[in-house]
């Protein structure tokens, strides 16, 4: 949106229109990172004194307040909404409704029954979600320190405009992406953005053609970072939903990506409905031509279309998630999107985060060694006494220095005299402390940049004796430098001079120096992160590095927890690949380095367009887009709000052992969804065709409604306890995606098995028991649902497992009772009070023995089948 054209500074403001629709610094930024500081301030036609506040005002009406784009909240009933609007739910809600107005009360009931419970659930385990940009929007309600008609004063982030000059301070959160214009010794923290652990140098010069990302723009800061230490004097270029942040905050609003449990599940319903379209119209269509009973035909074809509809799958896909929510609730985990367990189970490749996650999140002096690269304490102390007796703002490393050693202790310290200091800055890039030790001596202590350290020094020092640095010498010196550098350390070199007779020193003194070694710092790996990678690979679960932090850093710690950071991708050059060239080096690379955060959230998309369930973990500002673009977010307890916001997993303790035992609970959530799908939609299969036959040859249904129904109930009731089963071990071992394929073979071979059995027993109630008489219509009806209701209840011990039931694997005591319940309820029926309600009749007694080879030939036949398709690799 650009201010009147009249004004001046119109040209910059309309660049930095919001760019919604990626991830990235506006061209007005980097514009202005490119031009000395009073060519942007002629450019957005202020000055070092700032804007009026008249001139602010109108500024504030063309461009709007400085606030990020929001997502208006969900209302509880567009909540409920998308949670109902599931293809199986919409059928269960049309078949109840069939139901209750044809008078079936009692199926209407129960489908009904089974809709309210799985959306309840869900939705009462998702209400607490709330917009991720109302997080973000949280995050600035701050004020800065802006100069508007002179002087400087206090405003509200929201009242910010392009061309205000605001001064900052350590402490201040940067209130837009703005251009230095002035600063001394400013560090700022953008590690929320980037990644980076240690805070960035900044400095005030343009910055070359070809800088576009937020790590290279030396000269910039922006909205969401802090500063660290310093002082300065900035112009706003951006400010709302034009800044990097702003565009950020809109690419992870509205609907979210369809994870693969969602797309794996809706596959699954969409192949029963196709069944049921076929089924259903043909068995109407048959029982009424060959029985010419329209309406017994219809409510038959009702009853089958109910029998068929796997109506359990919600209940038992809402319980096994609340349930994998409650037993990782107990391991650390907390789970704010159910649907997220499963693909927690499902996920075969992990994308995480470097800091925090393999590392301690904290920088750690590591090494401090003499010019050879020997371990020195001497040169410890030296680097102890400069971070002590300076007076300035101590950064992270002075304050990794002392925290490492004991050296603060009277004993030591009291033995040296502060005699004078000359602070750091960024043109010598070094601080020194003058000081006097235990022998009297005047000595300058120097520590800084080291190709800075170097210039200033004439000798170095090694096993107590000094060497001129002529320039073969510093060749040698440099290359033990850049040996650490090359291990992704941040290297500090530690010189000294005596001055005698001195008692103050100035910067010309910093001349003639004598290198005495290096201080080295790393954020170090966590003790357990190579033991957790391990496990996880353990478990089939590929882990990639994604990070915005220093490559040489981020190799050197891939290293030390045993990944290989070879190949590596550098943003640089995820930024120049196609998709088609990204999803081949993705598939190879472990180490991705230096990454945007649109860098980040493609790197996933890629990965899961390649057929992959992948999980991202992080904790940052800069992590949100790529949470919210993978089939599972997960973040921790102390991350950014924004981040916590667009996670589904938010794990108690920043460690990947929590998360892999978070992946074995997903796993047996998995495990107990399919046992179910498999059981009912190999069942529902097989019954398709004996329905089918049954109704084409026939005088009489094969089955009435109201024991179509009964049978569904009872064996639906013996399901229940399939979220508390126990899961084999070996069914763990690798991730379990949804795999709509297996499933299919799944039915076409374990499905008709059922249907085999059927027959016979149509065969034995035929011409053992001679029910071909439409009189002896009740016999065959209770002989076929006496059966059917044994092989369906028994036949789940069979398919619960990989391995052969009652003797390598037992279902839990709860599925093992119900089970015995079901059954001995089945045998009681037709000889009980409720026989004639149901239009049951008693059995012939050789029914039972029939039975029982029956149940025994359907269980072998269907265990040798089963092996048979493992063997193969179909399931």
């Amino acid at each position: 949106m650009a201010i009147a054209t009249a004004q001046p500074g119109a040209q910059l403001l309309k660049g930095v229109e919001p760019k919604h629709q990626n991830i990235q610094v506006a061209p007005a930024v980097l514009d202005a990172a490119r031009k000395d500081g009073d060519a942007v301030c002629r450019d957005l036609s202020t000055s070092p004194a700032g804007l009026t506040q008249s001139a602010a005002e109108e500024r504030a009406a063309a461009v709007g307040p400085n606030e990020v784009a929001q997502e208006r909240k969900q209302g509880w009933p567009i909540r409920l909404l998308r949670i109902i609007r599931n293809p199986l739910v919409i059928l269960l809600t049309i078949l109840s409704a069939v139901s209750f107005s044809t008078g079936d009360a009692r199926a209407g009931s129960v489908m009904a029954f089974m809709v309210i419970l799985s959306a309840g659930l869900r939705f009462l385990q998702e209400a607490r979600a709330d917009s991720a940009a109302e997080k973000l929007k949280a995050l600035i309600h701050v004020t800065a320190t802006v100069l508007r008609d002179g002087p400087a004063r206090e405003l509200p982030l929201r009242d910010l405009v392009p061309g205000d000059v605001v001064k900052l301070a350590a402490g201040d959160m940067i209130p837009g992406d703005v251009r230095l214009l002035s600063l001394k010794d400013l560090f700022v923290s953008e590690g929320a953005l980037t990644g980076e652990s240690l805070p960035v140098e900044k400095t005030c010069q343009p910055e070359p053609d070809g800088a576009s990302l937020p790590t290279e723009l030396k000269n910039t800061c922006f909205m969401g970072t802090s500063v660290q230490s310093g002082t300065a004097t900035a112009v706003v270029i951006a400010t709302g939903p034009r800044t990097y942040f702003g565009s950020m905050a809109h690419s992870i609003t509205g609907a979210r990506t369809e994870t693969s449990f969602d797309q794996g599940l809706n596959r699954f319903t969409w192949l029963m409905m196709q069944f049921m379209a076929v089924m259903v119209p043909l068995v109407f269509l048959i029982n009424g031509f060959t029985k010419h009973d329209w309406k017994g035909a219809f409510f038959f074809a009702l009853a089958v279309a109910v029998g068929l509809t796997p109506e359990m799958l919600p209940m038992i896909v809402s319980v096994c998630l609340s349930k994998g929510a409650l037993a990782m609730s107990g391991k650390r985990v907390i789970v704010k999107r159910l649907n997220s367990i499963q693909n927690v189970g499902a996920m075969d490749v992990l994308c995480t985060d470097k800091t925090g996650t393999l590392t301690e999140d904290r920088v750690v002096l590591m090494r401090h060694c003499d010019v050879a690269g020997r371990e020195s304490d001497d040169v410890l102390l030296d680097g102890y006494l400069i971070s002590y007796f300076q007076t300035g703002l101590k950064n992270l490393l002075d304050r990794a220095i002392l925290e490492s050693t004991d050296f603060h202790a009277k004993t030591t310290i009291e033995k040296y005299q502060k005699l004078d200091e000359l602070p750091f800055d960024f043109t010598r890039r070094m601080m020194s402390v003058f000081v006097q030790d235990p022998e009297g001596k005047a000595v300058l202590l120097t520590k800084g940049a080291p190709e800075e350290v170097f210039l200033r020094c004439s000798q170095f020092e090694q096993d107590g004796k000094l060497s001129a640095m002529d320039p073969d010498r510093i060749v040698e010196l440099k290359r033990e430098y850049d040996s650490l550098s090359d291990d992704g350390f941040r290297v500090l070199a530690v010189a000294t001079r005596e001055l005698r007779g001195k008692k103050l020193c100035a910067k010309e003194d910093e001349r003639d120096l004598v290198l005495r070694g290096y201080v080295a710092f790393l954020d170090p790996p966590k003790d357990t992160a190579a033991r957790a990678l391990a496990a996880l690979h353990g478990h089939g679960i590929a882990v990639k590095i994604l990070t915005g932090d220093n490559h040489l850093i981020s190799r050197k710690v891939c290293k030390d927890v045993g990944l290989s950071p070879d190949p590596m991708l550098l943003g640089g050059d995820v930024e120049k690949m196609s998709d088609a060239e990204l999803a081949q080096a993705a598939e190879g690379a472990t180490l991705f380095a230096r990454l945007s955060p649109a860098h980040k959230e493609r790197v996933i998309r890629i990965l899961r367009k390649n057929g992959h369930v992948v999980g991202f973990m992080g904790d940052g500002i800069n992590d949100a887009p790529a949470l919210r673009a993978a089939d599972v977010g997960i973040s921790v307890d102390t991350a950014t709000d924004i981040a916590k916001e667009s996670a589904d997993l938010i794990l108690l303790e920043k460690d990947l052992m929590v998360l892999d035992e978070g992946v074995m609970e997903g796993r047996k959530v998995f495990a107990n969804i399919v046992k179910y799908i498999r059981m009912g939609a190999s069942s529902n299969f097989g019954n398709m065709f004996s329905v089918l036959g049954a109704s084409a040859f026939l005088p009489f249904l094969p089955m009435a409604p109201i024991q179509v129904l009964t049978n569904n109930l009872l064996y639906d009731f013996s399901q229940v306890p399939i979220p508390a089963d126990a899961v084999d071990m070996d069914q763990l071992t690798r991730p379990r995606p949804w795999n709509i394929s297996e499933i299919r073979r799944f039915i076409l071979f374990i499905g008709p098995i059922s249907s085999i059995f059927d027959y016979t027993t149509f065969f034995v109630m035929l011409w053992v028991f001679n029910c071909w008489d439409p009189s002896h219509a009740s016999l065959f009806q209770t002989g076929w649902f006496v059966e059917s209701l044994m092989t369906q209840t028994l036949i789940i011990h069979v398919i619960r497992t990989n391995k052969i039931p009652f003797l390598q694997s037992r279902a839990s005591l709860p599925l093992m009772l119900t089970t015995l319940s079901i059954m001995a309820f089945g045998v009681w029926l037709p000889y009980s009070p409720l026989s004639s309600a149901l239009a049951l009749t008693h059995l012939p007694h050789l029914y039972w023995p029939i039975l029982i080879a029956t149940l025994l030939c359907y269980m072998g036949l269907t265990q040798i089948i089963k092996m048979w398709l493992l063997s193969k690799h179909w399931i």
